[in-house]
């Protein structure tokens, strides 16, 4: 089974701007629905907090304290369609960091709920 982290928006499912939380993400995982190509093992879910610069850092705590290396990153669907978009980091520009400081592909939104 494939061993994912996922990587919410905490100003949408904080603020309750349409993101009841992380269970639509886990539940696509689990189903393997949505972007994910099969059911998938959570290994890691945290939220993005503004402005954005310790997302990097939280993905690196989050593979050394589990002691797993995730095969992808997802950035939720919340964190990837908001609206109004993040001030601070856009979803692509995200997505480049974290590639480059853990070399795990970073998938692009995480089930299409409503």
């Amino acid at each position: 089974m494939k061993k994912v982290a996922v990587i919410g928006c905490g100003s949408y499912m904080q603020s309750g701007y349409g993101c009841p939380g992380e269970w639509r993400c886990l539940k696509a995982a689990a189903l393997g629905e949505g972007n994910f190509e099969g059911p998938s093992q959570v290994i890691a879910f945290f939220t993005c907090e503004c402005p954005g610069r310790t997302v990097g850092p939280n993905m690196g705590m989050a593979m050394k304290l589990s002691e797993m290396k995730p095969d992808a990153i997802y950035l939720s669907s919340c964190l990837v369609k908001a609206n109004p978009g993040c001030p601070y980091v856009g979803p692509q520009e995200l997505a480049g960091i974290l590639e480059k400081q853990t070399g795990i592909k970073v998938v692009q939104g995480t089930h299409d709920y409503h």
